[in-house]
């Protein structure tokens, strides 16, 4: 897989590598109190910078990573969405997050699927998780709508041990399941 130029479209937006252009969008993600909350908080840009650099070193390390998630029509970057799997997370995971100016017009219910179809479909998960902390009802429902359930409580790794998260998730099989049932109607 040629991941510079992996790019899954949808019919508003393109999933694809973070790219060195992203990062302001990033960085105003991650300097916003309320968007950060649930992703580890605000970061000032020099943290944020560092912290960009993860996913395309997911990447090119692990061959999987969050997408950017850029809208067709502005090239605007709007959040990130995808595979993601840390040492000792509690398992493999698609997770997201998206500057406030994005939400509630369904970015992320569209970015989602296509991620959640990438990690099912391209990388053969056979399940896939979402880390969700109990106050963070956007990503609840969320997940509700991307077909997972809550499984319950879960525990991450240190140093993130004393955050709580549940534990949402489905199977590759209930995925399928729940996209031919889609299809069909």
């Amino acid at each position: 897989m040629d991941i510079m130029h992996l790019e899954l479209k949808t019919r508003r937006l393109i999933l694809r590598v973070p790219q060195q252009q992203d990062f302001d969008g990033f960085a105003e993600l991650f300097g916003d109190e309320e968007a950060a909350r649930f992703v580890g908080g605000p970061l000032k840009r020099a943290e944020a910078w560092r912290k960009f650099l993860q996913m395309p070193g997911a990447w090119l390390v692990q061959g999987f990573g969050m997408f950017s998630v850029i809208d067709r029509k502005s090239g605007e970057w709007l959040g990130q969405i995808g595979p993601w799997r840390p040492e000792g997370w509690p398992g493999p995971e698609v997770g997201w997050s998206f500057r406030r100016a994005t939400w509630g017009k369904g970015y992320a219910t569209e970015a989602g699927e296509a991620a959640m179809g990438f990690a099912f479909e391209q990388l053969g998960w056979k399940e896939v998780i979402h880390s969700i902390d109990p106050g963070n009802v956007a990503s609840q429902k969320l997940a509700e709508r991307l077909g997972s359930r809550n499984r319950g409580p879960g525990q991450l790794p240190a140093p993130y041990e004393d955050h709580p998260v549940e534990i949402w998730g489905q199977s590759r099989d209930e995925w399928r399941e729940r996209r031919a049932v889609q299809t069909s109607s």
